[in-house]
């Protein structure tokens, strides 16, 4: 399923608690396919978006949720890749060490269709989906944000479009100062899934990469096995569980390896 691309991020990002926001209609369709995440050694938990009011509204819905704690936000439609990708999280995750935010930004041949980052007198400024730029990069839906994104996301008025923005969230940081861009170099692939395109794109993409390599990619069950979430026997029933289908059989295929 779709949603495995952006929790392999978060699993690989070494965050358990996972809140997933949705739709009414879709709730009960994350709630069976992933359950409390207890199987996979992770916390899930749901909470439903009403009306389609903006990334930075995920932020108020979730106040309960994220607490005291920071927070990383991923957009259901991203998917990144990389065998270095890794890396790049763990940058944004000692930025928030250090007290700063953190967006990963993207080159594309379609940059008017995102938020993109130009630079003007030495800073960068974000704009949300202009009519022209001279920039080529973008913002992806990959965020990692201190803790006081909440109540910036409390203040903030509808934009034109009637949605609270993230643009405006990561333009507050920049003019204090608190915001570092984490550019992802050509060896990490970025798709935006959002149109039917994109996704014909994505499918094409990964089977090539699986055909040649033999491997899966979000494979969220390995991934749970290899960070040490979910223990041999544990996998060895997700397994078993789903050995009908081409997916399962390479779980039981990673099953002959280990041993």
């Amino acid at each position: 399923p779709m949603i495995y691309y952006p929790l392999s991020v978060l699993m690989k990002a070494g965050i358990k608690d996972i809140l997933i926001i949705c739709t009414k209609k879709d709730l009960n369709n994350f709630k069976d396919l992933l359950k409390d995440g207890y199987h996979l050694g992770l916390n899930f938990s749901y909470k439903i978006q009403n009306f389609p009011n903006g990334i930075a509204e995920s932020f108020i819905i979730a106040d309960d949720f994220i607490g005291n704690d920071n927070v990383c936000l991923i957009l259901g439609d991203n998917i990144f890749s990389g065998n270095n990708f890794q890396e790049y999280l763990m940058l944004a995750k000692n930025n928030l060490v250090k007290g700063n935010s953190s967006i990963f930004g993207v080159t594309v041949e379609n940059p008017c269709d995102f938020g993109v980052i130009e630079e003007h007198n030495g800073k960068i400024i974000i704009i949300e989906k202009p009519k022209q730029t001279q920039s080529n990069l973008i913002v992806s839906g990959l965020y990692f944000y201190t803790n006081d994104v909440i109540n910036i996301s409390k203040n903030l008025k509808p934009s034109k479009r009637n949605e609270l923005e993230v643009t405006d969230i990561n333009n507050y940081y920049i003019s204090n100062d608190k915001l570092k861009l984490i550019r992802l170099d050509k060896d990490i692939s970025w798709i935006d899934t959002g149109t039917h395109e994109s996704l014909v794109e994505a499918s094409t993409f990964f089977r090539k990469i699986e055909l040649k390599t033999s491997k899966k990619i979000s494979c969220i069950e390995e991934i749970a096995l290899n960070l040490g979430y979910i223990d041999a026997i544990q996998f060895e029933k997700l397994a078993n569980n789903m050995s009908n289908s081409s997916y399962g059989k390479y779980l039981k295929k990673l099953i002959k390896i280990e041993s």
